[in-house]
């Protein structure tokens, strides 16, 4: 009895490996660990925000709107629930992406602003910040590119024959996927340009 019972398991290990389990297993896993990622490089920009806004006040103190709009952006970021199940959520990872789009904006025209001041541009720590937020977009746009690969080649494992007899029996579905719209401006990453030409500088204190 002990011996068929190790025979039926032995042949159970085996129908599962010839339909893709393991497979299976081993791109989730790749799944779950491009989302990590993708959720620290955020966390980094996010990070910077407060240290750039605070700079930024220093020579621009007046242009609250977009003080307010940055803010704001930051905060819908934060409202939002980070959990290992929120990537398998269509309508909540939507709204993850749309809450980081529309930080990516409020950045962007931020440090538009910097045009106005030139001592702003000049201040080596606000260029610092700059870096780092240039670098960090950088950083997210991989990530995301990787996690989307990722999800893909899961998406299209599960979908195959007869992959997708052993996804169903244990319950694996589809992923939704970061959407296409608006892409291009969601992975655009804010810029300054710091040439040579200088626009009319207006007064501030610092």
């Amino acid at each position: 009895m002990k011996s068929l019972r190790i025979l039926v398991l032995l042949l159970l290990a085996i129908m599962l490996t010839g339909c893709g389990y393991n497979s299976i297993q081993k791109q989730d896993e790749v799944v779950k660990a491009q989302w990590s990622e993708v959720l620290n490089q955020y966390q980094r920009r996010a990070d910077l925000v407060p240290n750039l806004v605070n700079t930024v006040k220093g020579y621009a103190a007046h242009e609250d709107k977009i003080f307010t709009e940055v803010a704001d952006a930051r905060s819908r970021v934060g409202s939002i629930q980070i959990t290992p199940e929120l990537a398998n959520d269509p309508q909540a990872l939507a709204k993850f992406q749309a809450a980081q789009g529309q930080l990516t904006g409020a950045l962007s025209r931020l440090m538009a602003v910097s045009e106005n001041y030139p001592n702003l541009k000049a201040d080596g720590v606000f260029q610092n910040l700059q870096a780092q937020l240039e670098g960090t977009e950088n950083r997210i746009a991989v990530a995301r590119n990787r996690y989307i690969q990722a999800v893909q080649q899961y998406n299209s494992l599960i979908r195959t024959f007869p992959n997708n007899l052993t996804a169903k029996m244990f319950g694996y579905q589809v992923k939704p996927n970061f959407s296409v719209e608006n892409e291009k401006a969601i992975s655009t990453a804010p810029t300054v340009d710091f040439g040579t030409s200088t626009p009319a500088p207006a007064t501030s204190a610092h």
